[in-house]
C-alpha cells in the first residue's frame, strides 16, 4: 500500500461549509489522484512542507477577518518553511454584504504565504465582480491574488470559474493532464 502523499496538498478553513464544499469540487475536477484534502482544523498545517504543489482555500468572514480555523494556526503557518512550494488560492466572500472588504482574507493569507518561501500562481482576473475595496487583489487592481469565489451573490458562476481555475493552475503547476 502506497501512503506517499499525492502530488497536491490541498488545505482549507470552513465554518459554513462552503469552503469545504470548493475544495471537494477542486478535488473531482483534478482527480483524487492527485490531491490530499486537509482541514486546517484537523490536520497539522506543518503536513503543507511534504507537498510541492499546495492549494489553500479561505473565506473572508465579516469585516475582513480570517475564518476562525485560520486564525487559530496563524502563527504555526508563519513557522512553515514553503521555499521551493507553488502555491495556488481560492477564497470565498460576500461582494454585496461586505463590498469594503471582499476577498481580504485571500490577501493576508497570500502574503503570508509569500513570507514563508512559497510561489504564488492561480491568479485571478478581478473583471465581472462588484465590489468597493478588496486585500486580495494584485498591486495594480487587476487580478485577485487566487481564484475569488461569492456562492452567496454569483454560485450560477461558480461551476465555470472552477473549471477555468483548476485547468490553469495545473497547467502553471506543470502537472496539465
Amino acid at each position: 500500500m502506497d501512503l506517499s502523499p499525492a502530488p497536491i496538498g490541498l488545505f482549507y478553513g470552513s465554518s459554513t461549509c462552503y469552503t469545504e464544499m470548493t475544495a471537494e469540487k477542486i478535488r473531482d475536477r483534478i482527480g483524487a489522484e492527485w490531491i490530499d484534502v486537509h482541514n486546517v482544523a484537523e490536520d497539522d498545517i506543518a503536513l503543507a512542507e511534504q507537498y510541492d504543489f499546495l492549494i489553500f482555500g479561505i473565506p473572508t468572514w465579516d469585516y475582513g477577518e480570517l475564518q476562525e480555523d485560520w486564525e487559530n494556526i496563524w502563527d504555526e503557518l508563519a513557522q512553515l518553511d514553503l521555499h521551493g512550494k507553488t502555491v495556488a488560492l481560492y477564497g470565498l466572500g460576500d461582494q454585496e454584504g461586505y463590498p469594503q472588504w471582499f476577498q481580504d482574507a485571500l490577501g493576508y493569507l497570500h502574503s503570508q504565504l509569500l513570507a514563508c518561501g512559497a510561489r504564488a500562481v492561480g491568479y485571478w482576473p478581478a473583471e465581472g465582480y462588484q465590489f468597493e475595496e478588496s486585500k486580495g487583489l494584485t498591486e495594480d487592481g487587476s487580478h485577485f491574488v487566487g481564484l475569488a469565489l461569492d456562492d452567496e451573490n454569483e454560485f450560477e458562476l461558480s461551476d465555470e470559474r472552477l473549471d477555468k481555475w483548476c485547468a490553469q493552475i495545473m497547467r502553471e503547476f506543470g502537472l496539465a493532464q
